[in-house]
């Protein structure tokens, strides 16, 4: 899809929830969930009060790493 960048070439430090989403191939509204209820596998941050999921954090769960 036109404007996500791999997650290798990834030079930001969050991405908004839509690419997030797009990595974890899940629809945005099922991490609006993870977010609200925080059961997820990660938890994003709030940057200006938007969702931001690091992109260390999908990293490490796609790699099937735990915390």
């Amino acid at each position: 899809p036109a404007g996500i960048v791999p997650l290798d070439q990834e030079h930001r430090t969050a991405l908004p929830t839509r690419e997030a989403a797009y990595h974890f191939n899940r629809k945005m509204q099922t991490l609006h969930i993870w977010a609200c209820k925080e059961n997820g596998p990660i938890r994003p941050t709030r940057i200006n009060g938007r969702l931001a999921w690091l992109v260390a954090d999908i990293k490490r769960v796609l790699n099937g790493e735990v915390a």
